[in-house]
């Protein structure tokens, strides 16, 4: 006693149906291909030094190339019909609008960064940029934030200064530090 399995016959339709494509990928890939060539292109106006045997275009003229290719690669998987599926642990709701006040509020605390870091310098302008950005995220102790905030300026501030002989400004605590 045997009985036949039938399975149904996939719809036409869906043989025929083209690959879902998430368009907003090109405008990216398209991004990435601009910044790699301008890398690439950068990499060609570097003077070349004539003791050093790899030069210092060595590493753009990569950065670029695989900038590049990724953005190539961005273009094939998306006309493929690839599209990013989100993971199982984010806790982003796509249905919610963005948040633009806190936006806002952090490209604030940045541009004053930005704007005051010359005559600020980096141990008091660093200090005020973590303490702005952790309230803008919803941080609403002030006194431990300064701490943490001047804390990691000013050990960043030595660190770049003693250890990578980066200079960074001191500003208004010139003599200080």
């Amino acid at each position: 006693m045997s009985t036949s399995l039938e399975t149904p016959d996939a719809p036409a339709s869906a043989e025929h149906t083209p690959p879902d494509r998430d368009l907003a990928q090109l405008g990216l890939a398209a991004l990435l291909v601009v910044i790699g060539a301008y890398t690439f292109y950068e990499a060609t106006t570097l003077r070349i030094g004539f003791g050093d045997p790899v030069g210092p275009r060595v590493f753009p003229y990569v950065i670029g190339a695989i900038t590049v290719l990724l953005g190539l690669l961005l273009v094939l998987a998306t006309f493929r019909g690839d599209v990013p599926q989100a993971e199982g642990g984010e806790d982003i709701d796509l249905r919610q609008p963005a948040d633009w006040v806190t936006v806002l509020k952090l490209v604030g605390v940045l541009l004053f960064t930005v704007l005051t870091i010359s005559f600020v310098g980096w141990a008091l302008s660093g200090a005020v940029l973590f303490v702005g950005s952790a309230w803008a995220l919803g941080s609403r102790t002030l006194v431990r934030d300064v701490i943490v905030g001047l804390v990691l300026s000013v050990s960043s501030w030595y660190f770049f200064h003693e250890v990578l002989g980066v200079i960074l400004p001191a500003g208004i605590l010139d003599g200080v530090l």
